[in-house]
């Protein structure tokens, strides 16, 4: 199937690697006008190649940046949030200023650009929203991920809230929960861990494998397009069977 985004303009935070960028090249490649944003300038140039309509810098931890930005776009068909960090430790060590970074890029981001993009939304009486959560936190829990996983319950909680109060209206809000997928952060959390890192994070993998980019932003494109038109509100595992 191809040209499935076809007429369809979709915004999508952290762009410029991991699994946001997976999901805008997707997007433009089944014909969707892509407007990609990051902090990372220099990854966000990247994708000119990959068919992406337009790329700007934007903190999403700026409620003005982000309103200005939607103000810039107009309205979206799509909305794809993967801004997110991942916090090592327990609760001994979460500072007060570790919990209030990891919430504010990992749960009130979505709160910021939701609410700059819903409106738009409403009025043209369509819109797909798709958060990135985690299965850690809201399926599972995992040892040394104490903030993160209670930022990716909030996003799931937020997914479900938004779903269920404009279900009526045309507005579908969905999350993904991936597993162990494998991108620069988290290459960069395995070398942190030191040798043997990253087959530590294959080995609590059931499929022996991390999962890929690629395949969240499968997930990802199913449920921004009218494929998935009666699905909202559900958090999606796709974490090569970590929580069974």
């Amino acid at each position: 199937m191809s040209d499935r985004l076809k007429g369809k303009r979709a915004f999508v935070t952290a762009a410029a690697a991991g699994i946001g960028r997976a999901c805008a090249i997707a997007f433009a490649r089944e014909r969707a006008t892509v407007f990609a944003t990051d902090v990372d300038e220099k990854g966000l140039a990247s994708l000119a190649q990959e068919g992406i309509a337009d790329v700007a810098r934007l903190d999403v931890r700026d409620t003005a940046a982000v309103n200005a930005a939607a103000s810039r776009v107009g309205n979206v068909d799509i909305l794809l949030n993967a801004a997110g960090f991942v916090h090592n430790g327990t609760i001994l060590g979460c500072s007060d200023e570790d919990w209030d970074f990891s919430f504010d890029l990992n749960a009130k981001s979505m709160h910021r650009t939701i609410r700059a993009f819903l409106p738009g939304m409403l009025a043209a009486g369509r819109g797909a929203i798709v958060n990135i959560a985690s299965a850690a936190g809201v399926v599972k829990a995992a040892p040394n991920r104490y903030v993160y996983a209670a930022t990716k319950a909030a996003v799931a909680a937020l997914t479900r809230s938004v779903a269920a109060d404009f279900v009526g209206k045309g507005i579908r809000c969905n999350c993904i929960c991936p597993g162990t997928i494998e991108t620069p952060s988290m290459l960069e959390r395995a070398a942190a861990a030191g040798p043997g890192g990253r087959e530590m994070f294959v080995s609590r993998q059931p499929m022996g494998r991390l999962g890929t980019a690629d395949e969240i932003a499968a997930l990802a494109l199913y449920l921004a397009s009218d494929e998935s038109a009666f699905t909202t509100g559900v958090a999606h595992v796709i974490d090569g069977g970590w929580t069974l």
